[in-house]
């Protein structure tokens, strides 16, 4: 049992010499959904808050970020959460993708599946409340109807 435990903690320091990359890319506040868009402030907090750090280029990381492997699980959440969708650089999706992308906002929220209950563990504010969440979607219905009516 002590081998075993005397492996692990030598495999635990060992993989601490290989760290994530906590680069940003540039933000360009032209390219960003939060300043594009008309958003009433209660609501750009809560998608700030509650979104930004896994779908955006202002990702910031949390203390834990310093030690893998729980760094590799959150830097692969955040690369995926990206690719996904990036608020980031949302002025540069057509408004097709751009419709697609917050109807699939909509049906996260309506489904419960964002945020992730795995990113409360060090994120308590960005839980929603039944009102938050309902308050999202409603806003995401009404920009997609508005992005619909600007591209007839």
């Amino acid at each position: 049992m002590k081998k075993v435990l005397v492996i692990l903690l030598v495999a635990f320091i060992i993989i601490q010499f290989f760290p994530i990359d906590k680069t940003n890319p540039a933000v360009n506040p032209g390219m960003d959904f939060l300043k594009i868009k008309n958003i009433p402030p209660q609501t750009a907090k809560m998608i700030s808050t509650s979104c930004y750090d896994c779908h955006s280029n202002e990702t910031k990381y949390p203390w834990y970020s310093n030690f893998a492997p729980f760094s590799w699980i959150l830097k692969h959440h955040i690369d995926d959460g990206r690719k996904h969708l990036n608020f980031s650089i949302f002025a540069t999706y057509e408004p097709e993708r751009q419709i697609h992308k917050m109807e699939e906002c909509v049906e996260m929220l309506e489904k419960g599946e964002m945020p992730l209950e795995s990113y409360f563990v060090g994120h308590q504010n960005a839980k929603l409340t039944d009102v938050q969440r309902k308050q999202l979607i409603q806003y995401f219905k009404r920009e997609i109807e508005e992005t619909k009516i600007k591209m007839q």
